[in-house]
């Protein structure tokens, strides 16, 4: 039976998150045809946790561990980390060097996608449709009359990388921005601000795997807060529509969108792509390449829609890698 590494935690605020997703995962692999282990990655610390045992090291030479003086290799690896190092392509460097299969986003893909303004740099190339926006360095002044100007009112502040609404802020006033500004910059390096576009919050998740396309149903946001915030999406302050009661040619706009995105940034496994719809037009806000997969996350919510089960996405997934080896490592 092949040995599968459930990989969680992370260096990010979304380390007890990253934990519920892989809790989720660990109970729908199919135990009949794989061996799941939970593999917890914090800095230097990697462990193997197991059930009613002590935890084990990680051996970083070749992603093995050793029980008993018996060694356990992994046969591939199921990235569950929101965030670094799981999201930002530095796991996936990792990954490639020892020759190990695993189920997200390449290198290049995954790093370009963590960073939102240079993943929407790129996909700008293709015509995809976004909120305009800037981004700000640590340690750069800023002009808050001058970003209004360009942005309007009210405006986004979010950190370059990172998700699950860590460190972002809907600013209404010019006096607010600096005070947004370093709330993110408690998150990250840089930040972004982002003009306001008035719409309903739509999100679509999806892989493709050989010819095999799988487009799940989308989901609308309706928050009962100011935006989607951390509250919003993971203790119940909003309500999430699936399938979304949006037109068909609003869906097949959603699915043309996330397809073509997905191709332009050559994604691998499951992904979930944000939006906002506004009178027509579909503005492109980010890309997930390890989405949540926690019980209250969105895109198992659109693999049940979809009338699939978690469990066979996520076996298609490991099979996929297990029998291309070749075609997942340079």
């Amino acid at each position: 039976m092949k040995n599968i590494a459930i990989v969680a935690g992370g260096n990010s605020s979304e380390y007890e998150i990253s934990l519920k997703s892989a809790s989720q995962i660990m109970s729908a692999v199919d135990r009949q045809k794989f061996n799941p282990f939970l593999v917890i990655i914090k800095g230097s610390k990697w462990i193997v946790k197991q059930e009613h045992k002590h935890e084990i090291d990680i051996d970083k030479n070749d992603f093995s561990f050793t029980e008993n003086g018996s060694k356990t290799n992994f046969d591939c690896a199921y990235v569950t980390i929101h965030g670094t190092p799981g999201e930002d392509g530095k796991l996936q460097g990792y990954f490639e060097m020892i020759r190990l299969p695993y189920s997200t986003c390449d290198v290049l893909t995954s790093a370009l996608s963590f960073n939102k303004f240079a993943c929407k740099s790129y996909l700008a190339t293709a015509g995809i449709c976004m909120p305009k926006g800037i981004q700000i360095l640590k340690g750069e002044k800023i002009d808050a009359d001058d970003v209004i100007k360009n942005l309007g009112l009210p405006v986004f502040v979010k950190p370059n990388e990172g998700g699950s609404s860590f460190g972002i802020s809907k600013v209404k006033s010019a006096n607010d921005l600096q005070t947004a500004v370093d709330e993110a910059f408690e998150e990250d390096k840089s930040v972004i601000v982002e003009e306001f576009i008035e719409g309903r919050e739509l999100t679509c998740g999806m892989i493709k795997i050989g010819e095999t396309t799988m487009l799940f149903p989308v989901t609308e946001i309706i928050t009962q807060n100011d935006f989607f915030d951390y509250d919003a999406k993971y203790n119940g302050q909003s309500q999430e529509i699936t399938p979304a009661k949006i037109s068909e040619e609003a869906t097949h706009l959603v699915h043309d969108i996330s397809s073509l995105i997905y191709n332009k940034m050559r994604c691998k496994g499951l992904v979930r792509i944000d939006y906002i719809y506004s009178r027509g037009k579909l503005y492109f806000l980010e890309i997930n390449i390890a989405p949540g997969m926690t019980a209250q996350s969105l895109v198992p919510q659109q693999i049940q829609a979809a009338g699939e089960t978690l469990t066979n996405v996520i076996t298609m997934q490991i099979e996929d890698l297990l029998g291309n080896n070749s075609a997942k490592i340079y």
